[in-house]
C-alpha cells in the first residue's frame, strides 16, 4: 500500500517550507518515500505530493509519522495538507465486497 501526502502552499511561503523541510524530522526505515514531485499554478500556487510504500500492518504507525512530519510546517502562511491511504486494486476491490 502506499500513504500519499498533499501539500499546497502559496509562492511566498516557499522559503520558509524549504527552511522548514530541512529539518524535519528523518524518516523511518518501514517507509519508502517517492518524491516530492512540485508542480505550480495561479489558483492554489505550489503544490507538492510525495509517495510512501509501507506493509499495511504499518497503516496505523505511517499515519502517525507522516503527521508528525507534516506539522513542522504548520504555522506557514497558507500551508495545508493532507495524508490518505491508497490501496493495491485486490484490496480496493475486497473494500467494495468483491
Amino acid at each position: 500500500m502506499i500513504l500519499m501526502t498533499n501539500v499546497i502552499y502559496p509562492p511566498e511561503s516557499a522559503k520558509e517550507i524549504a527552511r522548514r523541510y530541512l529539518t524535519a524530522p528523518v524518516l523511518p526505515d518501514f517507509l519508502v518515500k517517492r518524491g516530492p514531485y512540485i508542480s505550480a499554478d495561479l489558483k492554489n500556487g505550489i503544490n507538492s505530493i510525495t509517495f510512501y510504500e509501507l506493509d499495511n500492518a504499518r497503516l496505523a504507525e505511517g499515519i502517525q509519522v507522516l503527521g508528525d512530519n507534516m506539522a513542522v510546517y504548520i504555522g506557514v502562511p497558507g500551508y495545508r495538507y493532507d495524508i490518505k491511504p491508497y490501496y493495491e486494486l485486490e484490496e480496493g476491490l475486497k473494500m467494495i465486497g468483491m
